[in-house]
C-alpha cells in the first residue's frame, strides 16, 4: 500500500482510505468484518473513514452511528486499533431524525440538511464524546467538521476543536464540504490564535472536472486544489468513481451525480479514461482510481458490496505508463 505524508504532520497515512458509510447497514456485519480484512491484511492499508452521521436514512428507526458501533466491535474484537489511522465526523446529524421519515421509503432530505447538528461547542462537544463512545476508543486520529457551518462563529468552532486535541482526543482536524474562502478564514485564525489548523480537506473529486459555473461547496474546483497544496493541506478525494459513471455509461444520463460535470470536456474525459482502460486491459473505475492514486492526495473508497471492493483494490498496483497518465491529464 502507498502512503502519503498527512498535511505538514509528518505522518504516513494510506493512499487509499476505505470508507465505512455502509458498514453496519446497507452492508452486512459478515461483509464488513470480510472487507475491513481484506483492505487491513491483504492490501497492507491502515486508513479507516467514518462519521456519526452514517447511516441515518437507512431506515426510519436508525439514530445514526451503525458504522461507528460496528468499528467499535470490530476494536474490541481484534484488538488493531493501534493499528488504525481512524478518522470520523461530526455536524452532519439532523436533530430531528423522526420527523424526517413522513415517506416510509425516503427521508425528506432538503429538511435534513435545515437540522444538521452544526458546529457550535455543545454540539462538537456531544458529538465527539458519543462518537468515541460508538468506537470504543479514547481518541480519533482525524476528526473532520462534516458539514461546515456557517452559523456558528468560526471562532467558536475553532476553539472547541482546539481543546478536543489539547485533551488528546483528537490528534489532528480536518473540514469537509467547504468553500476555499472559508478554509482561508479557518487558516488566518488559527493562525492568530495559536490554534491548530485544518490538515485535511474531505471533499468530492474525480477524473472528470466541474462543468463551468458550478457552485458546489463540496466538489473541489481548481482553485481549491491549488489552494490546499500551498497550504500544506492534504485532499482527501470521496466518491472518486462518481457512483460508477465510468463503467455504466447508462448513468452517465440518469444519475443525479452528473448534474455538475455533463458538457464537452467531460465527454472528452470519458473517451480518454475508455481508451486507456482498453490499453491496460482494466475498467474505466480502476483506471480512474489508478489515475488518483498517482496524484499527491488520499483516495477514498466507499464500497458497498465485498465484489464492489474486490472490484476497487486492483488500482493500487496496476501500471499507468508516464505517456498515460500525461494523456489522462490532457483530455
Amino acid at each position: 500500500m502507498q502512503t502519503t505524508t498527512l498535511g505538514n504532520t509528518g505522518t504516513q497515512v494510506s493512499k487509499l482510505a476505505l470508507g465505512c458509510m455502509l458498514m453496519g447497514t446497507a452492508t452486512s456485519e459478515a461483509d464488513s468484518v470480510e472487507m475491513l480484512h481484506r483492505y487491513v491484511d491483504g492490501a497492507g492499508g491502515s486508513f479507516l473513514d467514518t462519521a456519526d452521521c452514517y447511516a441515518w436514512w437507512s431506515r426510519p428507526e436508525s439514530q445514526g452511528g451503525e458504522s461507528e458501533e460496528l468499528l467499535g466491535r470490530w476494536f474490541a474484537q481484534t484488538g488493531r486499533r493501534d493499528e488504525i489511522f481512524l478518522a470520523t465526523k461530526g455536524t452532519a446529524l439532523p436533530r430531528d431524525l423522526p420527523g424526517l421519515w413522513s415517506n416510509p421509503q425516503e427521508p425528506d432530505w432538503a429538511k435534513a440538511r435545515q437540522q444538521f447538528a452544526g458546529a457550535s461547542r455543545a454540539a462538537l462537544t456531544s458529538a465527539l464524546e458519543a462518537s468515541l463512545r460508538r468506537l470504543g476508543t479514547d481518541y480519533v486520529d482525524l476528526y473532520y467538521v462534516h458539514v461546515d457551518d456557517l452559523a456558528t462563529p468560526l471562532e467558536e468552532t475553532l476553539e472547541t476543536l482546539a481543546g478536543f486535541v489539547t485533551a488528546g482526543k483528537v490528534k489532528h482536524l480536518g473540514w469537509s464540504n467547504v468553500r476555499t474562502w472559508r478554509l482561508e478564514s479557518i487558516r488566518q485564525l488559527c493562525d492568530r490564535y495559536g490554534w491548530p489548523a485544518p490538515v485535511a480537506v474531505q471533499q468530492q473529486h474525480s477524473y472528470l472536472r466541474p462543468r463551468p459555473g458550478s457552485e458546489s461547496a463540496s466538489i473541489v474546483g481548481y482553485d481549491q486544489l491549488d489552494y490546499l497544496q500551498r497550504h500544506a493541506q492534504t485532499l482527501v478525494a470521496y466518491s472518486p468513481i462518481l457512483k460508477g459513471v465510468y463503467d455504466v455509461p447508462e448513468k452517465r444520463t440518469t444519475s443525479h451525480v452528473m448534474t455538475e460535470y455533463a458538457g464537452p470536456d467531460t465527454d472528452a474525459r470519458f473517451a480518454a479514461v475508455e481508451k486507456i482502460a482498453a490499453e491496460v486491459g482494466a475498467t474505466p473505475n480502476q483506471v480512474v482510481l489508478a489515475w488518483l492514486l498517482r496524484q499527491d492526495l488520499v483516495t477514498l473508497i466507499g464500497p458497498r458490496t465485498l465484489p464492489q471492493y474486490d472490484s476497487a483494490v486492483p488500482a493500487v498496483g496496476p501500471s499507468l505508463t508516464d505517456a498515460q497518465v500525461a494523456y489522462l491529464d490532457a483530455a
